[in-house]
């Protein structure tokens, strides 16, 4: 009989790979950590990894994706729609990613981190404007959630290069009346 990837066991296994990930990530850079590394300290064996994962930067993106969907909490944005607290949300949990992350500098690895992040966003932005406005163009709202996931992220990007010395809610704030103004579709 195969297990389901649902069942409470297997879920907890991934949960345990991705936990001695992270804690190897905190300890050494990425291109350092082995397979051999982080089944040592997951305490499974290296059939089990390959079970759960392709490869390293597989476990790399599903261990980042989760990290900041957890961030994100994406539950939230199921039923809301784009205002300022939601931006100021979403800005705030992005950058706290960002801040986890310089401490475990993932050199060489910011183009797969900059596409989680955008592809996380465009997925909620697409969402709430669709719970805004159902009788717009799909296209129009894809396009949209694109346009804007790389404005945030853009945006965090620029806090961060500036020093993160201004807390992220006051960064974005300034921005956020023309976000508003421009997705008001049908205005």
């Amino acid at each position: 009989m195969t297990q389901s990837k649902t069942d409470p066991r297997v879920l907890r296994t991934r949960r345990l790979i991705m936990d001695s990930f992270i804690e190897l990530s905190a300890k050494k850079e990425f291109k350092d950590i082995t397979v051999k590394d982080i089944t040592t300290e997951a305490m499974i064996n290296r059939a089990t990894f390959y079970y759960h994962f392709e490869d390293i930067y597989d476990l790399l993106e599903k261990a980042l994706s989760e990290v900041l969907l957890v961030n994100l909490n994406r539950d939230f944005y199921k039923n809301d729609i784009l205002n300022e607290e939601a931006f100021v949300h979403i800005f705030i949990a992005v950058t706290n990613f960002q801040k986890s992350l310089s401490n475990r500098c993932h050199r060489g690895y910011e183009d797969t981190i900059a596409r989680i992040i955008r592809e996380q966003l465009e997925m909620i932005f697409y969402k709430m404007f669709g719970n805004q406005n159902a009788t717009a163009e799909d296209e129009a709202l894809k396009l949209n959630a694109v346009i804007l996931s790389w404005g945030i992220y853009g945006a965090s990007v620029e806090w961060k290069r500036m020093g993160m010395k201004i807390p992220p809610e006051e960064f974005i704030k300034p921005a956020i009346p023309y976000l508003l103004s421009g997705i008001e579709f049908g205005a």
